[in-house]
């Protein structure tokens, strides 16, 4: 293994807190990103800087300016960003209609436009070396719309429409670009339901209503019953980065609970995809 300068975001909690302890041990120099460093997360941005190779970054990924400095601080110091690591993330469930405008630009400007925001910033240095990895977090719910997951579910569509694009643009480039799909964890995220902000239309819903806090209900159950490790994701992860350049495959799914519909439909729109390419006389990715 090869040392890497890694850059993660949402490292306060979850898969990214164990993701940057877990890389730093197997010796990568890990600079994490989290909010409010001073205020909300001191303690944890104290817990996570204690541990040997890793820098703990205060940035705010909805702000161009704020991982700006982020990219800029890190390239003067270590001269290159090896693997950008898109694992913030944020969940809102219920009724679509009593989601408002700004609850969805709410969930894009975190789930979306963020990693975006990054992906821009990193690339330029990442095609210079001819070298690099992008590993965008995502979910099942970015392969499947369940009902009162929507906003969620097509923001992790989107995010997970300009990584499968991106995967077969910038690999003749040098970089690969990998989605990583997680299904149901115990996390601090999983544990947060964030209605939409108009209440109004509930009422006009009546029983199917209640159907949204039935799926939060199941899904806890889920979780209860299998116990899923959140390690897993991390250990996919580091595995990713570990793997052979231009070898690594576009879609890793971690869910040892209903993992094995997302893979069934990842290889049947793997093969009609591959087939599109060449149609569209891009065969020359697949190489």
């Amino acid at each position: 293994m090869s040392k890497k300068i890694v850059l993660i975001t949402g490292t306060n909690s979850g898969f990214g807190w164990l993701t940057a302890r877990n890389l730093a041990t197997s010796g990568h120099q890990v600079y994490a990103t989290m909010r409010d460093t001073k205020g909300k997360n001191a303690e944890k941005a104290n817990t996570l800087s204690s541990v040997e190779n890793i820098t703990v970054l205060d940035v705010a990924l909805t702000d161009d300016q704020s991982v700006k400095r982020a990219i800029d601080t890190i390239l003067s110091r270590e001269g290159v960003i090896d693997v950008l690591v898109n694992n913030a993330g944020y969940s809102m469930n219920g009724v679509t209609e009593s989601f408002t405008t700004a609850d969805v630009q709410s969930v894009f400007d975190v789930n979306f436009f963020a990693p975006w925001r990054l992906i821009k910033q990193v690339l330029p240095a990442m095609r210079r070396q001819a070298d690099g990895l992008i590993i965008n977090v995502t979910s099942g719910f970015g392969r499947i719309s369940f009902p009162f997951a929507t906003v969620y579910g097509a923001s992790k569509f989107a995010l997970e429409g300009l990584s499968e694009g991106l995967h077969f643009e910038l690999k003749p480039l040098g970089v690969d670009v990998a989605i990583l799909e997680p299904g149901a964890f115990p996390t601090e995220m999983s544990q947060k339901n964030n209605p939409g902000s108009d209440n109004s239309v509930l009422e006009g819903y009546g029983a199917i209503g209640d159907v949204a806090g039935k799926m939060m209900t199941a899904v806890g159950g889920l979780i209860q019953t299998h116990n899923p490790n959140p390690q897993e994701v991390a250990d996919a992860i580091a595995k990713l980065i570990d793997s052979q350049k231009g070898k690594r495959p576009l879609r890793t799914v971690v869910d040892p609970i209903t993992g094995e519909f997302i893979q069934a439909i990842n290889q049947a729109t793997k093969i009609q995809y591959e087939h599109g390419l060449k149609m569209f006389g891009m065969g020359e990715l697949l190489a």
